[in-house]
Formats: C-alpha cells, sequence, structure tokens
C-alpha cells in the first residue's frame, strides 16, 4: 500500500457507494439518509448530474444554530454549491492538502463527467494510517531477517 497512492485506489478499498438527495427533498430526508449510512454529507443530485453537497455542517449552521426546521427546509436552501472535486488520479496527499486548504471534510470524486465516489479526510488519514502500518512492518522484517532475499 502506497501512502501517496491514488483516489482510485481508496475508492477500491473503501467502495463507490455514493448517498445522494434531491435539492427538492427535505433536510430532515436528508440528515435521516446521513444517519441511517453513517456518513457525514451527502451528495445532492439533479438529473444524473452534481448540484451540490449538504453535510453535518450545513446543517448545524444553517438549521440548528438559526432555528428552523429541518422538516420544511428543502436542501437547495442550504446545499452548498461551490464544491472542490477531484478525479480518481489525484493523489491522497494533493486531496489532503485541498481538503486542508480549501477546509472541507469531503471530496466527490469526478471522472468523465460522472460521480464515481466521495471521499472523507477520515477515509483518507485512514490510507495514510494503514500504508505507514505497512511500511512499518516490512522495516522490521527487513531489520529482524526475516525479509525475503
Amino acid at each position: 500500500m502506497n501512502p501517496n497512492g491514488t483516489i482510485d485506489a481508496v475508492l477500491n478499498l473503501k467502495g463507490h457507494d455514493v448517498w445522494s438527495v434531491s435539492p427538492d427533498q427535505t433536510v430532515f430526508e436528508a440528515i435521516s439518509l446521513m444517519a441511517e449510512k453513517n456518513v457525514g454529507a451527502v451528495l445532492v443530485m439533479e438529473h444524473e448530474a452534481l448540484a451540490g453537497m449538504l453535510s453535518e455542517r450545513d446543517y448545524t449552521r444553517k438549521i440548528a444554530i438559526k432555528g428552523k426546521s429541518s422538516k420544511e427546509t428543502l436542501v437547495r436552501e442550504i446545499m452548498t454549491t461551490e464544491l472542490v472535486t477531484v478525479t480518481s488520479h489525484h493523489t491522497v496527499q494533493e486531496c489532503m492538502h485541498l481538503m486542508n486548504d480549501r477546509r472541507v471534510r469531503h471530496l466527490p470524486v469526478i471522472d468523465n463527467d460522472r460521480v464515481v465516489g466521495v471521499v472523507s479526510i477520515g477515509n483518507l488519514v485512514n490510507w495514510i494510517i494503514s500504508a505507514q502500518n505497512a511500511a512499518i512492518g516490512h522495516l522490521e522484517d527487513y531489520i529482524s531477517g526475516k525479509y525475503p532475499r
């Protein structure tokens, strides 16, 4: 496992599942889906096209704090529309830098104008930890003489 692998490799490990809602669904329906799927964000899709994203952060800042009703507010009213996206060819390191610089926690992955997955900061951190653990294991094997000659 390469610590600077591609997003394609991350998606192949974690899966390509994409959870989405339409802009005309209620925020309550969207957060219910997030809870059911145990994810922190869902994509907002309109006729197969990526229209935006709705995250727990959007809910907290635009519904809960402002005292709005999630059962009456539509996703389109609070979704984030200026998205940072990547392709499956981006590296884990490139995506970590993007997430840090743009202060986002989720990146839709787009290939050939089609959504092929979503990666979260947690997915990338887990990838890096696994890669580091594998490297440490290889070094320990080398030092102890278990490494194949």
